[in-house]
């Protein structure tokens, strides 16, 4: 009896362990909604990233990380160039705020923002 008590309540645990992991991945891949930016406040900024040693673990981590912004239109990063293009909502960034969160991605001293135009 205490074998099969220990069995059901083993089953039980692996139950909703994968519940949560279902619930937790699900909650983790459902896509952010952007808010449409007014064509008055958007605005575009372009500027170089020195730092970047590769597409995938660098270009692509600061691309993810502008791309998560609060009034990010469309953040793109081009590794061949070193540079980057972004379209925010000027209302809710500055570009020094672009600049701090760049430079900020990783370990904080890797990538430096220069020549910030918009």
């Amino acid at each position: 009896m205490t074998i099969t008590l220990a069995s059901l309540l083993f089953v039980g645990c692996k139950e909703k362990t994968a519940d949560a992991v279902s619930d937790a991945a699900t909650e983790n891949n459902t896509p952010k909604v952007k808010k449409e930016i007014a064509a008055e406040n958007l605005q575009t900024a372009s500027f170089s990233i020195e730092g970047m040693t590769c597409e995938i673990g660098c270009a692509k981590t600061i691309e993810k990380e502008l791309n998560g912004l609060d009034g990010v239109q469309k953040a793109t990063i081009d590794f061949e160039k070193k540079s980057a293009t972004i379209s925010f909502d000027k209302t809710i960034l500055k570009t020094e705020n672009i600049s701090k969160v760049v430079e900020a991605t990783g370990d904080g001293k890797t990538y430096k923002v220069s020549n910030m135009k918009s």
